[in-house]
């Protein structure tokens, strides 16, 4: 799936209000992650937003404009969400998604590294 390229460049340009944090692009999920200290943070993927969030506040969040369960494989991921263009459509919905993820990002557990076996 292709992603938009002005949602990820509003992304990368929101980001760069803070200095203090380290940003790094991955493909992924068909779509460009935005890793921030190490932790995928957000994503976009289409047209869409996908949040990575504290778990608790699926509930609260599920009431809000344009939100989605993220399913893989059939299975619903708790503390990720799809947020589609309604719910981002302002520039507060929109500082309110990615705040969101980096308030988060600060207590979210690092995947565990894949070693990388070219040597």
């Amino acid at each position: 799936m292709a992603y938009k390229t002005d949602l990820a460049d509003k992304i990368r340009a929101y980001l760069k209000n803070f200095p203090q944090i380290s940003v790094e692009e991955k493909k992924m999920f068909g779509g460009l992650a935005f890793m921030v200290n190490g932790k995928m943070c957000i994503n976009v993927s289409g047209e869409n937003l996908m949040c990575r969030f504290d778990p608790k506040l699926t509930g609260e969040l599920s009431l809000k404009k344009g939100f989605k369960s993220t399913v893989m494989k059939g299975r619903i991921l708790n503390g990720y969400c799809y947020v589609g263009p309604i719910g981002f459509r302002s520039e507060s919905d929109f500082g309110f998604w990615i705040n969101l993820c980096l308030d988060f990002n600060e207590r979210a557990k690092s995947s565990k590294k894949i070693p990388d076996n070219k040597s």
